[in-house]
């Protein structure tokens, strides 16, 4: 299969919501005019990157990516990395690696020290898939939801 890891452009909002509706199927989706006006707020953001995986048909991955400036580690810049989704008919097909690989590249550019992403811990595949990927289970996350 021929796969593009590129950067999203607005007319990719369809795809990204379905991929995004995999991942959180019990959200309720955003009609066209908000996902429009959220993603022109995330075009805007200086050091975000939505890639996504393009077969030439249909988007079969993305994952967000946010480089973010810091004044510790002689001002070196980290990536966070958000929302990686694979559609499950393109799962274990190389799809979220070639994305991982394309946000570490990113990174890489951007002189960045570190790529953090979290992950649920309680699924031992998700956790293998990224330790596949280079990452490592180095940090423990906390989280405070708000609603």
């Amino acid at each position: 299969m021929p796969l593009t890891i590129r950067p999203a452009d607005e007319q990719d909002l369809p795809g990204l919501l379905a991929l995004y509706a995999e991942m959180h199927p019990d959200d309720t989706p955003l009609d066209a005019e908000q996902a429009r006006q959220t993603w022109q707020l995330i075009a805007a953001q200086q050091g975000r990157t939505v890639l996504v995986a393009d077969t030439g048909s249909e988007l079969a991955g993305t994952a967000d990516c946010v480089i973010l400036p810091y004044l510790t580690r002689e001002a070196q810049p980290i990536m966070l990395v958000e929302n990686v989704v694979v559609a499950a008919e393109h799962q274990r097909c190389g799809v979220g690696r070639a994305v991982l690989r394309r946000a570490v590249e990113l990174a890489h550019e951007a002189g960045c020290y570190k790529v953090h992403l979290l992950s649920d811990l309680g699924d031992p595949e998700v956790n293998a898939f990224y330790s596949a990927c280079g990452f490592q289970p180095i940090a423990q996350g906390w989280r405070r939801y708000l609603r």
